[in-house]
């Protein structure tokens, strides 16, 4: 069954959602961008947790296109999914990295029991992958992951993302 989907501008911090999805980098110890703003908000609860992480199964750090869960700490959700999201390549394909973000999120997102899920366009930002194909490809994954998610809401920082994931989101439902 594939979830509902949501399309928000705004910040993800400020979301409510079972959980919140993390466009981590691979240390889970907080950067800038999104991770940095969902450390900050979420406070030292998040960061503790991600050392906890560290010290035992991901000490060599969390893989591209892999997600792993913490309490959300401050923010109004009860779990942070982490997942660390392919820097774009002009000369490799890495599409199928940047999908598996949102499908082992989604799979963890199962895992936990969350029902609603708020995603940021991961790897869109300082990753640089191009917006419209990020958006394309989230879609797209989001509709075809088999999932007991009921709502992903994809929260997007300004008009240019959310105007760029709008018509991604008519054309896949076209299609």
């Amino acid at each position: 069954m594939s979830p509902t989907i949501t399309l928000v501008q705004g910040d993800i911090t400020a979301q409510s959602a079972d959980a919140i999805v993390n466009a981590a980098n691979s240390s889970l110890l907080g950067g800038g961008g999104v991770d940095g703003a969902i450390h900050r908000k979420g406070g030292p609860e998040i960061l503790d947790a991600c050392r906890k992480l560290r010290a035992s199964h991901y000490g060599k750090g969390l893989a591209t296109g892999e997600a792993v869960a913490t309490p959300a700490g401050r923010l109004d959700a009860r779990w942070v999914i982490h997942t660390v999201g392919p820097v774009w390549s002009a000369t490799e394909d890495r599409s199928a990295l940047l999908a598996s973000c949102y499908r082992r999120s989604l799979a963890v997102a199962d895992e936990l029991g969350a029902r609603t899920v708020a995603f940021p366009a991961i790897s869109t930002g300082i990753y640089g992958w191009p917006l419209d194909d990020g958006a394309r490809i989230a879609l797209d994954t989001v509709r075809t992951t088999d999932t007991s998610v009921t709502e992903v809401r994809f929260v997007l920082f300004d008009e240019r993302a959310y105007d760029v994931f709008s018509a991604a989101a008519a054309k896949g439902s076209s299609s």
